[in-house]
């Protein structure tokens, strides 16, 4: 998968919610996209796994009010993190 991470991010959601990509919006809540609780858990397994990176726990999905670009921020600063961390680490 190549691409920005909000458009790779963007395409495992609407995997998950089995729409086009296209109707995957930044403001697009999970809600809206038809995720309920359960695909969203597995939702950001998929993405956790996709990266190779690791959500606090306490970053459970609201599925509410958690849009696409909130998880798309929440992998950036994931990535970010990993990256910090691992200078020096091959």
């Amino acid at each position: 998968m190549t691409g920005t991470t909000q458009q790779q991010v963007f395409e495992i959601i609407a995997k998950q919610a089995k729409v086009d990509v296209a109707n995957v919006k930044p403001e697009s809540t999970l809600k809206d996209l038809g995720i309920a609780s359960l695909e969203a858990i597995e939702l950001i397994f998929d993405i956790e796994e996709h990266f190779d990176i690791h959500f606090p726990e306490q970053q459970g999905a609201n599925f509410d009010s958690d849009t696409a670009q909130s998880l798309v921020d929440a992998v950036q600063h994931a990535l970010d993190e990993k990256a910090a961390a691992g200078e020096g680490h091959a």
